[in-house]
C-alpha cells in the first residue's frame, strides 16, 4: 500500500573526517528530551501505525501469539545449601518470578517483579547468592535501562534488609565467606562527572552489610577512566579476583588477593594480551580457560607461587572445536564446546583425562553452566529452535541428564517441523554453517516465505535457539534460516577477527552469500525473503538492504547501530571501538567504516525494500537516535514507492526484561508487516 510521508527538516550540520566532508542533516533528532525530535517520534509511530491496522491479518496474528505464549516456563536453576533457586513464569505474566525450593519440597516465590508495575516494566536482571543461599543481592532495571539497583533480602525469612545500592550498570557481586558484606563494582554518581563521563570510572567497592552505601570503601580503580571492572569470589571463599577490560574487548587482565585481608591485588594476566576466564581452583591452584596461542580456547593450571606461562600445565588442550565455557563441578572440568555452531558438553578430570561426554536432547545451546566444585550435579537451561527453553541438570551420582521440571505444555504440533544445518560457501569461499527450521516435506520452489536472521560480531556465537513468536512463522508457512556469520566465536577467535574492525565487509558477504544459496537451493525467493537482526545484527540488516536492495524483499531491523561515525559518542558507543573501530580520531579506520556506514550509504532515488525499524525510547545502549536518523534518511533521499517505517515502544530498552505484553505487541507488528510485503496468505 502507498505511504504518504511527511517532510522531515533538514538542518544544515557538516563535519570534515580527515579531508572529506560529511553531511549530517538529521543531527536534530539525536535530542531525545526535544519538544520537536517528541512530536516527530509521535508521528512517525502514527504513520506506522496506520499502515499496520489496515492489514487484515493483524488481529489474527496477534491472538496466535498471546495463545502460543500461554505455557509455563521456567528459565534457571541454581542450587546453594541444599536448595534451589529458579525463575518461573506460568505463561501469563510479564516477568518471571524467582521461587526457592526447600529442603522438604515446599516452593515459595522470594521476588515477584510483577508486583512492583503496573506494566511490567520492571525486571529482576541478576541474583547472587552466598554459598549457603541464605542471602542474595539481586537487581531490578526499569523500562529497560541498563542502569540497574540492588536490592538485598534474606532468603530464610524472606525480608528484605534496608539498604539499596544504585550506579550500577552490569553489576557483579562477590560475597565474603563470612557474609559480612560484598565487593561489587560500580559507577560514580552520574551528577558527579561529565555527561560523556557517566559510563567512565568504574570501580569496585566493599559494601558492609547493614550500613548505608555512601560509606562503601573503593578498593580499587582501574588506572584508566574507560576500563572497565567486575569482582568474583573463588568457591572455597579465599580469593577475590578481578576482571579488568576495555569495552567489548574479550582480552582482560585478571588481577587476585587474598578475601580475608586487604593489600595490593596482584597482576596474573595483563589486559589487552588474550582472554583468561577462571575455572575453579584447588588451593592456590587456579584452572584458568585462555585463549593465549589458542584461538580455540584451552584450559590450562597455574600455580600462584609460579604463575610464568612456562610452569603452567594444560589440562584441557586445544582442539578444532572452540571451547565456550569451562566450569569445576564435582571434582571434575565441564567443557562446553561450540561444534559446528551447536554446543556439546565433555567433562574432564582434573588431570586432564577424558571422563565422557554428556547428551543433549537434539542441536541446541547451552547457556551458563550452574554448579560449584563439590556439588553432586549442575544445572543449565537448553533450548533450540524447536524445544523450548528447559532447565536441565546432570548428575554425577548416575551420569544421567534429567529435566528440572516437567516439559512445557505449548499448544504446536512440533513434531511435524524440522531443524537441519547445511554449509555454503561465502564471496572468499569460507564454508559458513546455516540452520532451517521448517515444515518436514517443505516444496523448495522458490515460494517458502523466509527469513534470514544473523548477528556477525562481538565474539558473540548464534547457536540455535527459541523463540515462541517463530512457531507463528513457521505455522503461517515460513522457514527460518539462522546464519552463523564470522564475527562471532562458532569457530574460536580467529572467526570473531575475520569479521571485526577492517575485515566487518565479511559479515555483509557471508549474509550476502546465505540468501544467494537459499534462493540457488529453491527454499525462497527475492520476493519472498526477509532479513533480521537486533543491535549489531540490526547493523548488519541496514548495510545489506543499502547493499544488495535486489536480493531482499524485506527488513526488520531492530535497535540497530546506524551512525558509524559517531556512534561512540553516546551512551556505552565506545566501549564497542575494538570491535568497529574510531572513525573520529583514526584516518584507516574512516575509510573502511564510512564505506559500510547505513547513515552515509542511502543513494539518491533508489528503490530499497520496504523497512521496519524498531527500537525503544529508553535505550540506553543503542540510543533511538540511530533508528530515527535513519528512517528520516530513507524517508527523504530513497524512492518513496516503498516502505520505510519506525516504531518505537515506550518504556522499553534494549531487549533485556521486555514484558510480554509488550514482545507480543512488537512481534505483531512484525508478522503483519511481512504478511504484507511478502504477500502471504495466512
Amino acid at each position: 500500500m502507498r505511504i504518504n510521508y511527511f517532510e522531515t527538516k533538514t538542518v544544515l550540520c557538516r563535519e570534515n573526517y580527515h579531508g572529506v566532508n560529511v553531511d549530517d542533516p538529521f543531527r536534530w533528532l539525536e535530542q531525545a528530551e526535544d519538544a520537536e525530535v517528541k512530536a516527530w517520534t509521535k508521528q512517525q509511530n502514527e504513520l506506522t501505525q496506520a499502515y499496520l491496522s489496515e492489514i487484515g491479518d493483524y488481529t489474527a496474528i496477534k491472538q496466535r501469539l498471546q495463545d502460543l505464549w500461554r505455557f509455563p516456563q521456567v528459565s534457571s536453576a541454581v542450587e546453594k545449601g541444599g536448595r534451589i533457586f529458579f525463575k518461573k513464569n506460568d505463561g501469563s505474566q510479564n516477568q518471571s518470578i524467582l521461587y526457592v525450593r526447600e529442603i522438604d519440597g515446599n516452593e515459595r516465590s522470594l521476588v515477584d517483579p510483577n508486583s512492583l508495575s503496573d506494566d511490567g516494566t520492571i525486571a529482576l536482571m541478576n541474583e547472587f547468592y552466598t554459598s549457603d543461599g541464605d542471602l542474595l543481592a539481586y537487581s531490578l532495571a526499569q523500562s529497560g535501562s541498563d542502569w540497574q539497583k540492588i536490592y538485598l533480602m534474606d532468603t530464610l525469612t524472606g525480608e528484605h534488609l534496608d539498604e539499596v545500592l544504585g550506579y550500577t550498570k552490569f553489576p557483579w557481586v562477590a560475597w565474603s565467606k563470612d557474609k559480612s558484606g560484598f565487593f561489587y563494582n560500580r559507577l560514580p554518581d552520574p551528577e558527579s562527572v561529565r555527561p560523556e563521563d557517566q559510563n567512565n570510572f568504574r570501580h569496585i567497592c566493599w559494601h558492609t552489610i547493614g550500613t548505608p552505601q555512601s560509606e562503601d570503601q573503593v578498593i580499587y580503580r582501574p588506572v584508566e577512566k574507560t576500563l572497565s571492572v567486575s569482582p568474583q569470589a573463588t568457591d572455597d571463599g579465599e580469593y577475590l579476583l578481578l576482571w579488568i577490560y576495555r569495552g567489548t574487548d574479550r582480552r582482560n587482565g585478571l588481577y587476585y588477593r587474598a578475601f580475608s585481608r586487604g593489600g595490593e591485588f596482584i597482576e596474573l594476566f595483563e589486559v589487552e594480551r588474550a582472554m583468561f576466564n577462571f575455572v575453579g581452583n584447588r588451593g592456590d591452584e587456579f584452572y584458568v580457560h585462555t585463549d593465549l596461542d589458542a584461538p580455540n580456547g584451552k584450559v590450562v593450571a597455574i600455580s600462584l607461587s609460579n604463575p610464568n606461562p612456562s610452569a603452567w600445565m594444560t589440562i584441557v588442550p586445544e582442539r578444532e572445536d572452540a571451547i565456550d565455557e569451562a566450569r569445576i563441578v564435582n571434582g571434575n572440568i565441564v567443557v562446553k564446546y561450540f561444534h559446528q555452531a551447536h554446543h556439546q558438553l565433555k567433562i574432564f578430570k582434573l588431570n586432564g583425562d577424558v571422563s565422557g561426554s554428556i547428551p543433549l536432547p537434539t542441536l541446541g545451546s547451552v547457556l551458563p553452566l550452574s554448579g560449584g566444585p563439590d556439588d553432586s550435579r549442575y544445572y543449565f537451561l537448553f533450548s533450540s529452535f524447536l524445544y523450548p527453553d528447559t532447565v536441565l541438570y546432570y548428575d554425577f551420582a548416575d551420569n544421567a541428564v534429567h529435566e528440572f521440571a516437567d516439559g512445557a505444555g505449548i499448544d504446536f504440533p512440533i513434531e511435524e517441523y524440522e531443524t537441519i544445518q547445511k554449509f555454503y560457501l561465502s564471496k572468499d569461499g569460507t564454508q559458513v554453517p546455516i540452520f532451517l527450521t521448517q515444515k518436514k516435506g517443505i516444496q523448495l520452489d522458490g515460494q517458502n516465505p523466509t527469513i534470514l536472521y544473523g548477528y556477525g560480531g562481538f565474539n558473540l556465537a548464534q547457536p540455535p535457539f527459541f523463540k515462541v513468536w517463530n512457531l507463528t512463522w513457521l505455522e503461517m508457512g515460513g522457514v527460518f534460516a539462522l546464519a552463523n556469520l564470522r564475527g562471532g566465536n562458532e569457530f574460536g577467535e580467529e572467526w570473531h577477527q575475520a569479521g571485526m574492525l577492517d575485515q566487518k565487509q565479511n559479515v555483509f558477504d557471508d549474509f550476502h552469500a546465505a540468501a544467494e544459496w537459499l534462493i540457488e537451493e529453491g527454499y525462497t525467493s527475492t520476493p519472498k525473503l526477509a532479513i533480521e537482526g537486533r543491535s549489531n545484527g540490526g547493523l548488519l540488516t541496514a548495510v545489506c538492504m543499502l547493499q544488495r536492495p535486489d536480493l531482499y524483499g524485506a527488513i526488520l531491523c531492530h535497535v540497530p547501530v546506524i551512525d558509524m561515525l559517531r556512534y561512540h559518542k553516546f551512551t556505552l558507543g565506545h566501549f564497542w571501538i575494538p570491535e568497529y573501530g574510531d572513525a573520529e580520531t583514526n584516518p584507516d579506520h574512516f575509510k573502511f567504516m564510512y564505506a559500510y556506514s547505513p547513515l552515509h550509504n542511502v543513494r539518491e532515488e533508489e528503490l530499497y525494500p520496504p523497512v521496519l525499524v524498531t527500537t525503544a525510547d529508553t535505550d540506553d545502549r543503542v540510543v533511538p537516535l540511530h533508528s530515527k536518523k535513519f528512517v528520516a534518511t530513507l524517508q527523504s533521499k530513497a524512492d518513496p514507492h516503498a516502505a520505510y517505517l519506525l516504531r518505537v515502544e515506550e518504556h522499553a530498552g534494549h531487549g533485556l526484561g521486555k514484558p510480554v505484553a509488550k514482545l507480543i505487541e512488537e512481534r505483531a507488528d512484525c508478522w503483519a508487516f511481512l504478511v504484507d510485503q511478502l504477500d502471504m496468505s495466512i
